[in-house]
């Protein structure tokens, strides 16, 4: 398993691919492959599978690691919920979401108090839908870090069965 100084090398040296491809596949939409762009440096900087142990990208959130940790002691390391496909990076997102919503809505309700907002559902709606292809792509780039964690995960566990292998055969004759 790869150490998280090489997952973050891995997620630098990718970065100009991701988002050269994404540039191209959006038809040269700057918007959206900086956003594809930034969600994928943010996923393999702080966002990724590790999050469920103490490692670096928990240790970035600084005094916000805290909010982390119960996700580290519902989830098992390496678990499908934390580094399953998709389904890894949606759990995250629902995590996290809650938090934000707890904090959104203490600080809707104290705004509220003061008569500086009202809270209107209807334009949640409407930006939701709005920037519905916003929203993929910040999806999309979120998920293409987890995988580039996944994955180098997956290979270097591989390579080292592999050298395990070797060894034991050559040991034996």
């Amino acid at each position: 398993m790869p150490s998280g100084q090489t997952h973050d090398r891995i997620t630098l040296w990718s970065l100009p691919i991701i988002a050269g491809c994404t540039y191209l596949l959006t038809h040269r939409n700057s918007d959206r492959t900086l956003i594809v762009a930034g969600a994928f440096l943010f996923s393999g900087l702080m966002f990724g599978p590790d999050l469920d142990i103490y490692s670096v990208q928990y240790k970035r959130w600084g005094y916000l690691r805290y909010l982390w940790i119960p996700y580290q002691k519902t989830l098992k390391h390496r678990s499908f919920f934390s580094h399953g496909l998709i389904i890894g990076t949606t759990v995250r997102l629902i995590y996290l979401a809650f938090w934000l919503s707890l904090v959104g809505i203490f600080a809707v309700g104290i705004a509220e108090l003061w008569g500086d907002i009202s809270w209107n559902w209807q334009l949640w709606a409407q930006l939701a839908k709005k920037y519905t292809y916003e929203w993929i792509a910040l999806f999309v780039g979120l998920e293409m870090g987890a995988i580039s964690h996944i994955l180098s995960d997956r290979l270097g566990s591989f390579v080292k069965r592999q050298q395990r292998n070797k060894i034991k055969k050559s040991t034996t004759k």
